[in-house]
Order: structure tokens, then C-alpha cells, then sequence
């Protein structure tokens, strides 16, 4: 089932953001990774299989606070 995950990470600079982006693309099952917001908070994933508790957990580990604010299932291709 692919799902689209949105969080959002507490980043206060350039490097908080670059981090969050790698954390997040090496987790197995993600296809695409963007941030988005008006403070460019929001860490949206994209892919099939992720474990949203663990993804979560590893970015508040190597990151910073991090809030899941929706999981929802992607439909079409």
C-alpha cells in the first residue's frame, strides 16, 4: 500500500533540513521526499511499506522534535 506521510520536524537551519531529507531517503520504501510549509516544517514522504513510528523516532533522534500530522493512503498508479 503506498502512503503519503506528512510530519513535522522542528528545523532551525539549512543543515536541520538537509539532515531531516537524508534520515528520511534512506528508509527503505521511500519513493519521493519534499518539504514543504510556510516555514518549510513540513517533511512530506511518499512511499510503499514505511513504518511511520519508526521514521518518526529516528528523526527525533537525529533531528530534533517531530510530529506526525497525517498518514494517508496515496490512490492511482
Amino acid at each position: 500500500m503506498k502512503q503519503k506521510i506528512v510530519m513535522k520536524v522542528y528545523m532551525h537551519c539549512q543543515k536541520c533540513r538537509t539532515k531531516a531529507l537524508e534520515v528520511v531517503a534512506g528508509t527503505n520504501g521511500v519513493n519521493f521526499v519534499g518539504i514543504e510549509g510556510e516555514g518549510k516544517e513540513n517533511v512530506v514522504v511518499i512511499g510503499d511499506g514505511v513504518d511511520t513510528v519508526k521514521l518518526a523516532k529516528c528523526l527525533r533522534k537525529k533531528v530534533g522534535p517531530t510530529d506526525v500530522i497525517s498518514v494517508a493512503e496515496v490512490k492511482g498508479n
